[in-house]
């Protein structure tokens, strides 16, 4: 793999996480497109800019979310499903 260092796991999988929602999110918005050729183009800068947008929401807000999932839930109890 990359080699990245551990301690930056959480801007990664925000990297990840932004850029695949962000892929699906155009792809369904250029759908209209008419044409194969015209859906790739608009698609891939329609991905580009809504990417450059998320990221920083993404990485900003994950802290925030992953702390308030964890007041939503509980820790399971040991022995019973």
């Amino acid at each position: 793999m990359l080699g990245i260092p551990r301690r930056y796991s959480n801007f990664v999988f925000g990297v990840i996480q932004s850029g695949l929602t962000s892929l699906i999110a155009a792809g369904i918005a250029s759908f209209p497109a008419t044409g194969a050729t015209v859906f790739l183009a608009h698609w891939m800068v329609s991905w580009l800019i809504a990417w450059a947008a998320m990221l920083p929401i993404v990485l900003l807000a994950a802290p925030a979310i992953r702390a308030f999932s964890l007041r939503l839930t509980r820790e399971e109890s040991g022995g019973q499903a």
